[in-house]
């Protein structure tokens, strides 16, 4: 397969204060990086589509540096993360889930061997679609007061022929979490999950 051809990427960090509460001593921020690649399988069914993933592991990682490098550079401020996928109306959803190997992966490598599986979303949709993907604790899944999703889309992506690959990763929990379970500080880190 070839690399993925890149038409635009784009990098936002988002700072929150307070969601009508106090002011929080520190803003929790989210920050996303979007690719907008050409899909190789638009407009046809190809049985054979798993070895592209292969060809977007070092976009995943690049845009997993740039995600760090956006909130400050230090991977050890990291707590929470989520990736997906919108494809073009020339596409299937299978092809966003190609984006789960080498976007997971690429976020858990880049922050020393992250235990929690990556949430994950995909969808069809035509330029200007939004995506809600979804944020849970690096470490584990279970942690409540990380469970957050950042909507993220591009006015002019995906085009038919087009996906656009997203990346999410955040420095905390929701500001002013308030609703129980378990706590970031009392993760045992066994299986990715408590």
């Amino acid at each position: 397969m070839p690399d993925p051809s890149i038409r635009k990427t784009l990098t936002v960090v988002e700072e929150i204060f307070h969601e009508g509460g106090p002011v929080a001593p520190a803003p929790l921020c989210r920050a996303a990086v979007l690719a907008v690649i050409a899909n190789p399988f638009a407009g046809r069914y190809e049985p054979e589509i798993a070895g592209f993933m292969d060809d977007l592991k070092p976009l995943g990682l690049d845009m997993a540096q740039r995600l760090v490098r956006a909130l400050g550079g230090d991977p050890g401020v990291v707590e929470g993360y989520g990736k997906g996928a919108i494809v073009g109306t020339a596409g299937e959803l299978e092809h966003g889930a190609l984006w789960h190997v080498p976007g997971g992966y690429a976020m858990r490598d880049v922050l020393g061997g992250a235990k929690a599986i990556v949430p994950s979303t995909k969808k069809v949709g035509a330029a200007g679609a939004r995506l809600d993907v979804p944020v849970t604790h690096i470490n584990a899944s279970y942690v409540r007061g990380h469970f957050d999703a950042m909507v993220l889309g591009l006015p002019d992506a995906p085009r038919a022929d087009e996906i656009v690959l997203a990346l999410v990763m955040t420095t905390g929990a929701r500001i002013h979490h308030r609703v129980g379970g378990l706590k970031a500080s009392e993760i045992k880190g066994e299986d990715g999950l408590r």
